[in-house]
């Protein structure tokens, strides 16, 4: 199997690529694990997340996006809204798993909407927007994500 290819997502009304921690953050554990295909910032407005989403599932150079920011309860936090636009399966395990284990640390965890899912062969997850809690979150599913990309690859032996 080739490396893992990521895309790197970060939505906010108010950051640029040059003070984006949280994307920054993501980028540096993303690239321990595979390559980063792609790293943009969008505004949190819905429609132009789930065209920049529905772009990264379209190319053959993404097998897995990430998202940071936009994912609780601020009227502008889209991110889940527009990842359910563009999945066609959910994989609430991953959602539910970085609650879970983020709860731990902070009671907060529990107003994160974040969604993860699979479209076509690409598997995206959202993520908070802080890098601490990128951190906590990505270690969480580092484990399993080598796998599910080969799952979605076709490749079904374990």
């Amino acid at each position: 199997m080739g490396h893992m290819k990521f895309a790197i997502l970060t939505i906010s009304d108010t950051r640029e690529l040059a003070n984006d921690p949280s994307g920054d953050r993501l980028t540096e554990l993303a690239a321990e694990i595979g390559e980063i295909a792609s790293r943009e910032l969008v505004s949190d407005d819905l429609d132009l997340i789930a065209s920049k989403l529905r772009e990264y599932v379209a190319s053959p150079d993404v097998d897995c996006v990430f998202t940071t920011g936009g994912t609780g309860f601020a009227a502008r936090d889209n991110t889940p809204e527009a990842t359910r636009s563009v999945i066609e399966r959910e994989a609430p395990g991953i959602a539910e798993a970085m609650r879970r284990e983020t709860a731990k640390h902070t009671p907060f965890a529990m107003l994160s909407r974040a969604v993860s899912g699979i479209a076509g062969n690409t598997l995206i997850v959202n993520m908070p927007g802080k890098p601490k809690a990128v951190e906590e979150c990505f270690e969480v599913i580092r484990p399993v994500l080598k796998h599910a990309v080969e799952l979605l690859r076709g490749r079904t032996e374990h």
